[in-house]
């Protein structure tokens, strides 16, 4: 039996209402000491919110999922990143038993092959993996922004996750991409090069293309799939905990 969280969505809205981010992350970290983790892309938005925490010394964890499948760009800004703010990212794999028998019995591209294949290697490289970092924790933050994606605009900036027990917070919620890219700017974040070659939302290299001019902010990613199926199971979401 899954017993009901000490905070509601309702109390935390409203004592994270009217703070900055980087005081929004230190009352959360106070209100739940070591059970507040950040799950970083290494991305542009995901830069961002490691500059607010490691800049501002905000005891939250920071973990990545290494896929197997990352461009070398992405393990080059992750060891940038670890130099600048002397951290150490959290690493998090596949399953090894599961990962070995999905390239041994599909393949190493089964994911061009139909959406249900696809599905299943992100559920094999990032959902398990993911799952795993989460466990026994009690606020998750995420670099998510409403103009990514039709499905994530009605999403509010603090959420209740059902599927893993836990309050997702998302403080970038509001920014626009042109916001991120100063920030990053005007703070010498490091950043993915990719960046700089049109690639907007950066995953597996297989999985990822640069976008063009008027294409929408997901289109490199899965681009042979139907717009409509573009997420990879990371962020579902759930109906919201009512108080």
């Amino acid at each position: 039996m899954i017993a009901e969280p000490t905070h509601t969505l309702e109390s935390l809205t409203e004592q994270l209402h009217g703070l900055s981010n980087v005081d929004a992350l230190r009352k959360l970290a106070a209100l739940f000491p070591g059970e507040v983790v950040f799950s970083t892309s290494l991305g542009y938005e995901d830069q961002v919110i490691t500059d607010l925490i490691l800049a501002n010394d905000i005891p939250i964890r920071i973990f990545t999922l290494d896929t197997g499948r990352m461009f070398s760009e992405t393990y080059s800004v992750w060891k940038k990143t670890n130099d600048r703010y002397a951290t150490k990212i959290e690493a998090f794999f596949p399953e090894r038993a599961a990962e070995e028998a999905l390239m041994t019995t599909k393949g190493p591209y089964s994911f061009y092959d139909s959406v249900e294949n696809r599905k299943e290697c992100c559920g094999i490289r990032k959902v398990e993996p993911l799952n795993r970092a989460l466990k026994g924790q009690k606020i998750w933050i995420t670099g998510i922004r409403a103009e990514q994606s039709a499905n994530r605009q009605s999403m509010p900036q603090l959420e209740w996750d059902a599927s893993h027990n836990l309050f997702k917070f998302h403080p970038l919620m509001d920014w626009t991409f042109d916001e991120v890219k100063q920030y990053v700017k005007d703070n010498n974040v490091p950043y993915n090069p990719l960046h700089d070659r049109g690639f907007v939302s950066i995953g597996c290299q297989p999985c990822t293309r640069a976008i063009q001019p008027g294409e929408d902010f997901r289109a490199g990613r899965w681009w042979w799939e139907d717009n409509s199926k573009k997420e990879c199971g990371l962020h579902v979401h759930e109906e919201v905990f009512k108080a």
